[in-house]
């Protein structure tokens, strides 16, 4: 026999005592909910109170970030990149991540944000360099203050939360901003991240990019949840529904998010809701689960011709300034083309390098079997004649690529 079936015993009584007041960590959650629809600037009467100068730097990254996506994209035609996975369409998300930061943040991209991580001043060539294979990284995130770039879905995530949280307990000034996919989403690491985020209040933005799809997988079958935005809800801190695509409107929720952040407020959730107009990567075929229909209807809603408008209205679009801007983006383009097809020079050695500030007993004994290897490959040792070049072969095979320039 249960409690509930004790004699006289019943659910609605008005006279049993309630759960104690301690099971309720916050009581309003209203403050917490995410706007009903996308936040928006361009095209509504507050675009009129928007700093032209904001607006003219916004246009130049999108135009740089556009033609960037282009040429790196090419180069896996070309042999020069073993995989991209492009961020066209998505450019005011990426634009607008980088330009919110401080110097002393840390950006945390995950493996399409490289737009972000350039924007936010890195070397496109170093940007580029794990994706062509030669390194692990490409870069020293220390410098930079960017993470590597996460390959696995949403792992990066709690790295952010522990990088914040530390500087935080460090009296640092340091906010961490986190990009993932929407895909990344229904991983247990964005769970996680978000729930210890909350509890610490550590100054911390969650930037979720919606494009729709993870991979061929739409939203609607990852997620019954009225937006990704209102899962943050669940952990106790603000979600933020913003059109992904209005690059002044990203750059303003992401800046007061930073802002908030930085100031003790706590971690904040943000929704850009964007599209992948490309496909995943270079070796993804997009048109066996979407139309071109679909996507013709995201290009009428393309982030650089939706910020084009709103500069004509302006008389902030002079012929001059739109030279200018398409004469830097070609020569990055022109920049990282050149530098892309020159050989690089590995070191096999390099392999164990950076991984460890010690390296353990098993690395030596790795790296003292692949130095012996490499001497009697050198030396012409008979027991190693089928021993192949592989960074050799890989150029090679790169170099007999057919040249497709963009």
């Amino acid at each position: 026999m249960t409690v509930l079936e004790q004699p006289g015993s019943s659910r609605n009584k008005s006279d049993l005592p309630g759960p104690p007041p301690a099971w309720r960590p916050r009581v309003d959650p209203a403050p917490l909910l995410p706007d009903a629809e996308p936040y928006r600037l361009l095209g509504t009467s507050a675009a009129g109170r928007l700093d032209p100068g904001l607006l003219t730097r916004l246009y130049a990254q999108l135009v740089r970030g556009r033609r960037y996506n282009a040429q790196a994209t090419a180069l896996t035609r070309q042999g020069r990149l073993a995989v991209y996975p492009s961020s066209t369409g998505q450019e005011a998300c990426q634009v607008a991540a980088a330009l919110a930061l401080e110097d002393r943040d840390w950006l945390f991209p995950s493996y399409r944000d490289t737009l972000a991580a350039v924007a936010r001043g890195l070397d496109p060539v170093q940007a580029l360099t794990l994706l062509r294979g030669d390194w692990h990284t490409g870069y020293d995130p220390h410098e930079h203050r960017i993470a590597p770039l996460c390959t696995p879905l949403a792992t990066q995530l709690p790295h952010a939360v522990g990088l914040a949280h530390a500087a935080r307990l460090k009296g640092d000034d340091v906010v961490a901003l986190a990009m993932v996919g929407d895909g990344g989403t229904s991983e247990g690491d964005f769970h996680e991240a978000l729930n210890f985020a909350a509890v610490w209040q550590a100054p911390v933005v969650f930037l979720v990019q919606n494009n729709g799809f993870a991979i061929s997988v739409p939203l609607a079958k990852q997620t019954a949840a009225p937006s990704l935005a209102y899962k943050a809800v669940g952990y106790g801190m603000p979600g933020r529904l913003v059109d992904g695509n209005d690059a002044p409107a990203m750059h303003e929720v992401l800046t007061e998010a930073v802002r908030r952040a930085r100031r003790g407020g706590g971690p904040t959730l943000v929704e850009a809701v964007t599209y992948r107009i490309e496909a995943h990567t270079n070796a993804d075929d997009a048109t066996r689960y979407r139309t071109d229909a679909e996507v013709e209807t995201w290009q009428e809603h393309d982030p650089i011709a939706l910020l084009e408008r709103e500069l004509a209205d302006r008389d902030l679009l002079s012929d001059e300034f739109v030279r200018a801007t398409r004469d830097g983006a070609e020569e990055l383009a022109a920049g990282l083309r050149d530098r892309m097809n020159a050989d690089p020079e590995l070191d096999p050695m390099d392999l164990f390098t950076h991984v460890f500030a010690e390296q353990t007993s098993q690395l030596r004994e790795q790296a003292a079997q692949l130095r012996a290897e490499l001497d009697a490959e050198a030396a012409g040792h008979p027991d190693h004649s089928d021993h192949g070049d592989l960074a050799g072969e890989s150029a090679a095979a790169g170099r007999s690529a057919q040249e497709a320039r963009p």
